[in-house]
């Protein structure tokens, strides 16, 4: 079944007219439409402009989205993705999956111009791959960070230099939106909610100290959510089953399982965290502290330092919250109460500091859009200059 609706997929985005693939937006899994979304519904709205979306998840909610302007089509994972990705005829390509030509999908045998998306505020060059963005023609950035860090590639390794579009992260601005417009569900008497939602991988918290760490936190009277990255339910799914059935059935103790769940966030007053960048959407989105656990760091490029660049995971740490060794887990209660104590100062902490650490807050979709349909009107016109 697989095969026949991939091919089925391959064969309607081939029969296209050349209008419907001026923007074509491609999505690994339904995880990523909260990415496009905003960005769609400025392209398909006020600009007036085809977009057409390809998924390879059967479940991605863009596959129900109607609109006139919206084509949705379904290529699942395997030969047809392949030579979908190498020899489609698109103008302007846009995604948000890493390493395009380290892996087997590979850029366009036609000249298609490729803009990748950063999912999230963190560094490019620790926890990714050394290479996992040398193969873009244009970057959406989050924040000078990430500029700064991959004009510094470029000048080490001899790259042409990409196009860096200041974009922002627009995951931020509906983070900020939801915690001014949600009051906490939950008695003014009741314990403080503590929200642990760590990165995934061998070294995360639920893979190393999870266990031992949400034990201190009950005890110490506290509300424990705990809620694992979706990878982690993928790649290391008895290690999640058993850190959860430890506690489960406790009072204070919850699970969510939902990657996409936002209530857990906005109820909760604190979040524990490793090297995961969704401390940094947390921390400045919904102004509350978060305290990390110092566990190895997850880094997938041992060369990070050639950059002299620090990672924003590291430097932002200490603006944020406060760090706990792994091996002195007893001490976070006590850090969590003073992370809670002076809420109102960390507060205006953190306003300045998200005005200078990300782009465009509070307008990145509708300014982003605007800058998809003109590169694909750039590269439409380049394409008809050659021929």
């Amino acid at each position: 079944m697989k095969f026949f609706a991939a091919w089925n997929g391959w064969r309607r985005f081939k029969q296209l007219p050349p209008e419907w693939r001026n923007i074509v937006i491609y999505s690994e899994s339904g995880q990523d439409w909260h990415q496009f979304s905003g960005l769609i519904d400025v392209l398909n709205g006020p600009l007036d402009r085809k977009t057409c979306y390809v998924t390879s998840d059967a479940d991605d909610p863009g596959l129900a989205r109607e609109n006139p302007n919206f084509k949705a089509l379904y290529i699942p994972e395997g030969l047809f993705l392949t030579i979908f990705f190498q020899v489609n005829q698109s103008d302007l390509f846009v995604l948000t999956m890493m390493d395009l030509e380290n892996l087997q999908l590979k850029r366009s045998l036609h000249p298609v111009h490729y803009v990748y998306l950063f999912h999230s505020m963190g560094s490019t060059h620790m926890v990714d791959n050394e290479d996992s963005f040398d193969h873009y023609d244009t970057l959406f950035c989050a924040g000078p960070h990430q500029v700064k860090e991959i004009r510094r590639r470029e000048e080490l390794k001899g790259l042409p230099e990409k196009h860096l579009f200041d974009y922002g992260h627009p995951r931020l601005e509906e983070v900020i939106a939801e915690g001014e417009g949600k009051v906490p569900e939950k008695p003014a008497d009741g314990p403080p909610v503590i929200l642990i939602a760590p990165t995934w991988g061998d070294s995360s918290i639920f893979n190393t100290c999870g266990k031992d760490l949400i034990s201190v936190l009950l005890e110490a009277g506290y509300h424990v959510i705990m809620r694992p990255h979706y990878q982690s339910n993928r790649q290391t799914p008895e290690v999640i089953a058993k850190v959860r059935g430890a506690f489960e059935g406790q009072e204070r103790f919850e699970y969510v399982g939902l990657q996409g769940d936002t209530d857990s966030i906005t109820r909760s007053d604190l979040l524990v965290c490793d090297w995961s960048a969704m401390a940094l959407e947390y921390g400045m989105g919904l102004e509350k502290p978060v305290l990390f656990i110092d566990v190895p760091r997850r880094i997938r490029n041992p060369d990070w330092k050639e950059l002299g660049i620090e990672a924003i995971e590291n430097t932002m740490r200490e603006q944020l919250g406060e760090v706990v060794s792994p091996e002195a887990l007893q001490d976070a209660p006590a850090a969590v109460e003073r992370l809670l104590a002076e809420p109102g100062r960390f507060q205006d902490e953190v306003r300045k500091l998200r005005e200078t650490t990300v782009f465009r807050l509070g307008h990145s979709v509708p300014d982003g859009a605007t800058e998809l349909a003109r590169l694909a009107d750039q590269q439409r016109d380049v394409g008809s200059a050659g021929k």
